[in-house]
């Protein structure tokens, strides 16, 4: 299951480094690369309570595979888009809202498939291990993606892509059913507020929640608008955008690396809030910045903030969560960590253009180091988790 969504994430993320760069360039607007990262999340909103619950009615495997064969054809349509020279924004921003469709029932399938595979004592690990693949694939998929773009054009960005989903659909067909849902009579309606009853009885969920949602809100801008920085700010090209992402990719993986080794230990809700202050002071630091070495520093140790606190706040949500309920637990945490990425984008895509992209970053980053500030020193009901 690793290596396979290994190699998947790798094909996608060299397709979100080329798909930015040319909406970028086709566009010529930062507004419009906001909307690609909202289109892309949005469905997140849209269908996450129905996909949790569907997560906990069907065969886990079964949906997944839908959803990755979804995605696939996809990424094979942009690339015949692109080998055709008929590529328009428009038709981008389609197939990232047909995408974002496929993974918003995919995300909780994948996430509530996980636990089942490993025993309870060794969850943090896993989920930071799943980390780990995702952002070894933000390292090699942007490096992939650059040079593929470059030297042999975009539509090969696209279908390699396309390609790569094969890996983890013969994985997904290859692992045993640890999950089999037990029939039941409750309404699709029922099922989903049977879910929100239970986040909502558990000590500490609804603050978790809101966590993931104002991490990926205030932090994530930063990652989805380096191309405006490696372009405008450091006055660079594909390749400034590639060192950025892939450094910020290296920090992710120390990050999860991080959470690996402390594995199942005390105060993990304690440590999570203080890498939400460190996230905080490392973006305003990167938007603050124009040297380019010193930014280079800086995204590196966002990275680590980033995914280590992703890592435990995860890990906490999926220690609470029971098996039959997992799935609709995991897409309300899903509209919150993946939520804000798209409300955070679309946001940030409309306020660059009115005060720069530095001034937005850094604005976000003093935010998320305030709220973290808070959570640490006045508010225990995370940081006692």
């Amino acid at each position: 299951m690793w290596l396979g969504a290994c190699v998947s994430s790798i094909g996608t993320w060299m397709q979100r480094l080329a798909q930015s760069w040319l909406v970028l360039e086709l566009s010529k607007s930062p507004f419009w690369l906001g909307v690609d990262a909202f289109l892309g999340e949005a469905p997140v909103f849209m269908f996450a309570l129905v996909a949790g619950v569907v997560a906990d009615r069907v065969d886990r495997r079964r949906l997944l595979v839908i959803s990755q064969l979804v995605q696939m054809s996809s990424a094979f349509t942009l690339a015949t888009l692109f080998a055709l020279g008929k590529a328009q924004v428009w038709h981008i921003l389609s197939l990232s809202l047909v995408s974002g469709t496929a993974q918003s029932f995919g995300a909780p399938a994948y996430q509530a498939l996980l636990p089942s595979l490993v025993p309870r004592e060794h969850m943090p690990n896993a989920i930071a291990m799943n980390s780990i693949q995702f952002n070894l694939a933000r390292i090699l998929g942007p490096l992939l993606g650059g040079w593929a773009l470059q030297h042999l054009g975009a539509a090969w960005c696209f279908g390699l892509n396309g390609l790569s989903f094969i890996a983890v659909i013969i994985s997904l067909l290859s692992i045993g059913a640890p999950f089999l849902p037990a029939p039941s009579k409750e309404s699709l309606m029922d099922g989903m507020k049977a879910g929100i009853v239970f986040i909502r009885q558990q000590a500490g969920m609804r603050a978790l929640i809101v966590l993931a949602f104002l991490m990926t809100f205030l932090g994530i801008p930063v990652v989805t608008f380096l191309p405006v920085f490696a372009r405008d700010v450091f006055k660079g090209d594909v390749g400034t955008f590639t060192v950025l992402q892939s450094v910020e990719g290296a920090g992710a993986i120390c990050g999860a690396l991080l959470v690996a080794a402390r594995g199942k230990s005390k105060h993990l809700g304690r440590d999570a809030v203080v890498a939400l202050t460190a996230l905080g002071a490392f973006v305003a630091g990167f938007g603050l910045s124009r040297d380019f070495g010193l930014s280079l520093v800086l995204v590196f140790f966002g990275g680590v903030a980033l995914i280590s606190g992703f890592a435990m706040v995860s890990s906490l949500v999926q220690l609470v969560a029971t098996d039959e309920m997992r799935g609709r637990v995991m897409s309300v945490y899903n509209i919150a960590f993946r939520g804000g990425t798209p409300v955070g984008s679309l946001a940030a895509g409309y306020l660059i253009p009115i005060y720069s992209a530095p001034v937005v970053v850094s604005s976000g980053g003093i935010l998320l180091a305030i709220l973290g500030f808070y959570l640490l020193f006045m508010n225990r009901r995370v940081r006692s988790l």
